[in-house]
């Protein structure tokens, strides 16, 4: 694997550094942030896991009190 070096002004490392978290590498941080998304699909749960999903929200609200 090669190795490559990016030069950044201070500014853009500072911003760099609070994003990064922790428990990655500076390569496993720039591919977390390059890499799209996927968005939530509408319709990706059946109605039925949907029901019960929203059942368990509304129950927690109810036990949180």
């Amino acid at each position: 694997m090669s190795r490559t070096s990016i030069p950044v002004d201070s500014s853009t490392k500072e911003r760099l550094d609070r994003l990064k978290r922790d428990d990655e590498t500076w390569d496993e941080f720039l591919e977390r942030v390059t890499t799209p998304e996927e968005g939530i699909q509408a319709g990706a749960w059946s109605d039925e896991r949907a029901d019960r999903a929203k059942e368990s929200i509304r129950e927690s609200r109810e036990n949180w009190r």
